[in-house]
C-alpha cells in the first residue's frame, strides 16, 4: 500500500473514531433528564461536564506519553474501552449515589476520551508532517462534529428508551466502534517514505515535557488557552437555559446542534488558516473575536445572542487543533503528544475552575469578566510573538 493511501486511511479512520469520542461535548443534552431521573440539582449535574473535561486533559497527557511506548493502536483501544466502561457503569448507578456519575462518566469516560484523542492527533501529525494544520484540523473537526449527530440522537433515544437504556446503547456503540477502528490508527514505520519529512523536523531541538515547562513560551501558550476557553465552558452546559432567558427558548436544541457545527467548522478552519498566516496570528484573531463576542453576550438577545454563541463556539473549536500544532512548532514533534498534554492543562484548569469562579458573579456581569479574561489572552499571545525570534535563536544555536 502506498504511503498516501496509508496516511489517508489513518486520517479517515481516526476521524471516525473522533466522531464517537466527541460525546464529551454533548452533556448539556443529558442535564435535565439526569436531574429528573436522579432528583439531582441542575448545578450538580452540570458539574459532571467539568470533571469529564478535566480528566480529558489528564488523558491527553497520558496518551501523549503512552503512544510512543505501546503504540497508537493500543492507546486508542484502551481509551475507547474506558469510555464504553464509563457509560456502562453510569447506566447502573442507583439514585442515592448519583454523585458517582462524576467518576463513571466524568473521570473514567473523560480520561478514556483524552488518551484516544491525543493518540489520534499524534498519528495524524506524523503522517502529515508538513501539513500538520490540515491533518490536525480534520481529526479535531470530526471530534467537534459529534455534537451535531449525537445531540438529537441522544434526545430521541431518551424519549424512546429512557435515560438508563440510552447509556447502555451508547456504551455498546462505542465498544463496537473501538473494536472496529483502533487497529487502523498507527504511527508511520521508521523505514517508510512518510518518516522522512518527520525526520527533517526532528533535526531541531526536541523538548521533553520537563524542558518545555521551564520555558516562558509554555506559560504564554498555556495561560492564553486557559483564558480563551473560559467563555465557552460557562455557556456549554447551559445553552438551553440561556436560550430561554434571551428570548429564543424554542431554538434551544437547535442552538446546541448549531454550536456543534460551528465548533466543528472552527476545528477545521482555524488550523488550516494557521498553515497560511502562522499559528500565532491565527490564535490572536480567534482570542480577540472571543473577547468581543463575550462582551456582546452581556446584553445580546434574539438573533444577536445566537450569532454571538456560534462565533464563540467556532473560536473555541479552533483552539485545541491550533494549540496542538502550536506546541509542536515551539517544542518539537518527537514529544508533541506529551507537550500538547502539558499545554492542555490550561484547558483543564479552565473547565474545572472557571465555572465555579464565574458562578460567584451575579447576573450578566460574568460576561464582562469573561471578555476581560480573553483580552488578557490577546496580551499573552502578543508576548509570545515578541519572544519568538529570541526563542528560535536559542533553540537553533
Amino acid at each position: 500500500m502506498s504511503v498516501n493511501r496509508q496516511a489517508t486511511k489513518v486520517l479517515v479512520m481516526g476521524s471516525i473514531m473522533q466522531l464517537f469520542l466527541g460525546i464529551i461535548y454533548v452533556w448539556s443534552v443529558f442535564v435535565y433528564p439526569v436531574s429528573e431521573v436522579y432528583s439531582w440539582q441542575i448545578d450538580s449535574v452540570k458539574l459532571t461536564s467539568s470533571f469529564m473535561l478535566c480528566f480529558f486533559v489528564v488523558g491527553i497527557l497520558t496518551g501523549g506519553k503512552l503512544h510512543l511506548i505501546i503504540g497508537c493502536e493500543k492507546v486508542v483501544l484502551g481509551g475507547g474501552l474506558l469510555l464504553s466502561l464509563g457509560m456502562l457503569a453510569t447506566a447502573f448507578l442507583p439514585q442515592e449515589t448519583a454523585w458517582l456519575m462524576y467518576i463513571t462518566y466524568g473521570i473514567i469516560g473523560g480520561f478514556g476520551v483524552g488518551t484516544a484523542y491525543n493518540a489520534i492527533i499524534c498519528a495524524a501529525q506524523k503522517w502529515f508532517p508538513h501539513r500538520r494544520g490540515f491533518a490536525t484540523g480534520v481529526v479535531v473537526c470530526a471530534f467537534g462534529f459529534s455534537t451535531v449527530i449525537f445531540a438529537p440522537l441522544i434526545e430521541m433515544l431518551i424519549k424512546s428508551f429512557a435515560l438508563r437504556n440510552t447509556f447502555l446503547i451508547l456504551a455498546a456503540a462505542f465498544f463496537a466502534a473501538t473494536l472496529i477502528l483502533f487497529r487502523f490508527i498507527r504511527l508511520p514505520d521508521a523505514n517508510t517514505a512518510a518518516a522522512a519529512p518527520a525526520a527533517a523536523l526532528l533535526a531541531r531541538k526536541q523538548f521533553t515535557v520537563t524542558e518545555t515547562i521551564k520555558t516562558k513560551q509554555f506559560y504564554f501558550i498555556t495561560l492564553s488557552l486557559m483564558v480563551a476557553t473560559a467563555t465557552f465552558f460557562i455557556l456549554n452546559p447551559s445553552f438551553k437555559t440561556y436560550a430561554a432567558q434571551r428570548g429564543v427558548e424554542s431554538f434551544g436544541t437547535i442552538i446546541v446542534m448549531m454550536t456543534g457545527i460551528a465548533n466543528a467548522c472552527g476545528r477545521l478552519a482555524v488550523p488550516l488558516l494557521s498553515d497560511r498566516i502562522g499559528r500565532e496570528k491565527a490564535a490572536l484573531i480567534v482570542i480577540l473575536v472571543t473577547s468581543v463576542f463575550a462582551m456582546l453576550l452581556w446584553f445580546a438577545h434574539g438573533f444577536l445572542f445566537i450569532v454571538s454563541v456560534l462565533l464563540i463556539a467556532f473560536c473555541f473549536g479552533g483552539l485545541p487543533g491550533l494549540y496542538a500544532v502550536l506546541a509542536s512548532d515551539y517544542f518539537g514533534i518527537k514529544n508533541a503528544g506529551a507537550n500538547y498534554g502539558a499545554v492542555m492543562m490550561g484547558f483543564a484548569l479552565s473547565a474545572l475552575t472557571f465555572p465555579m469562579f464565574i458562578g460567584l458573579i451575579d447576573g450578566e456581569m460574568k460576561f464582562v469578566v469573561l471578555s476581560a479574561m480573553a483580552a488578557f489572552g490577546v496580551v499573552l499571545m502578543l508576548m509570545l510573538m515578541m519572544s519568538k525570534k529570541k526563542f528560535e535563536g536559542e533553540v537553533n544555536a
